[in-house]
């Protein structure tokens, strides 16, 4: 197995990414790309390449030059963003995927992990507890590349025999990195505005349950089924893949454990709508009978890192 190429490294997920696939395998087997110029805070021992993913020869350039054999494709224009980039977005997660699958097909590389995303489902599926194999009718830009992109993976498994394997994230939080434009950016946020200013204005209802993981979750799970043998996965499936489901309100009474003074005020905006059309719950259990997921961090566990490590952060600009 060659090395591993991450392509949008430098978004909220891509920058721990790079650096727990560089824990395991070590710094000089991982290459990062993103569209925008090394951030500072990257490590210095991980190659860099500054690179736009709809250039595919470039994209094949380093993919050759660095003899790298699997693809982390996490470049994309995320829901909230889409809803106001519509075309930007379709051309950016659909042609990026084309791309890397087009090499997988013809054999450049052995194996592609492309993230989806609980917004392939739509009013028509089940609200709690959705199922893997629910109708997938999305109604947002995001939510309908993401669904497209799903079946173009099951094509490309079935038609071609490439590996391709993916995870439905549901919202990720983390305190490392700034969320790139989603609607359940809400839940990280929040944690900001706590400790900065002791309260914040929530842009969806206090009622609204999403889906959500702590990013060590989300990596780990990540890592977990790009390292399971392909014989163990005969089919392609996005994967549902749980962790928790909480409200506005529920987070905030969290965080109220710790900050005693918080106050939450609601003023939902059209995100709120994207919020409605989303699943409150998702069931995983394919995912922990295929490979056996399993999460770690639940609301309590995830408040108390969030906090830490967001004053940690606060403390090293201080000083």
């Amino acid at each position: 197995m060659g090395k591993k190429l991450i392509i949008g490294s430098s978004g909220q997920i891509g920058t721990e990414l790079i650096l727990a696939l560089a824990k395991i395998y070590g710094e000089d087997q991982i290459i990062a790309t993103d569209i925008n110029p090394k951030a500072k805070d990257e490590i210095d021992g991980i190659l860099f390449h500054q690179m736009d993913v709809l250039d595919v020869d470039h994209l094949e350039s380093v993919v050759k030059e660095n003899q790298v054999s699997e693809i982390y494709l996490l470049a994309a224009l995320l829901s909230a963003v889409s809803e106001q980039k519509i075309r930007s977005a379709w051309d950016l997660n659909m042609n990026g995927l084309f791309n890397v699958l087009e090499l997988a097909r013809r054999g450049v590389i052995e194996r592609v992990f492309w993230p989806s995303s609980i917004a392939v489902f739509g009013p028509s599926s089940p609200k709690k507890n959705t199922p893997q194999n629910a109708i997938l009718e999305p109604t947002t830009v995001y939510g309908i590349s993401k669904c497209a992109g799903e079946r173009w993976c099951d094509y490309y498994f079935k038609k071609f025999g490439v590996d391709v394997r993916s995870i439905r994230y549901p919202g990720i939080i983390s305190y490392k990195s700034k969320p790139g434009g989603g609607t359940t950016d809400y839940a990280v946020e929040i944690f900001h505005e706590a400790l900065a200013n002791s309260k914040y204005t929530c842009f969806i209802d206090q009622d609204i349950y999403l889906p959500m993981m702590y990013m060590d979750d989300a990596i780990r799970a990540t890592i977990e089924l790009m390292s399971v043998d392909k014989g163990m996965l005969p089919a392609f499936k996005s994967y549902n893949v749980s962790a928790e489901s909480f409200s506005p309100s529920e987070i905030a009474k969290e965080i109220t454990q710790f900050i005693p003074d918080f106050k939450i005020t609601y003023s939902p905006d059209f995100r709120n709508d994207i919020a409605l059309s989303w699943p409150s719950s998702i069931n995983d259990d394919e995912a922990r009978q295929d490979w056996g997921w399993q999460e770690q961090y639940d609301i309590k566990k995830m408040t108390e890192k969030m906090i830490s490590g967001i004053n940690s952060n606060l403390n090293v600009i201080s000083s």
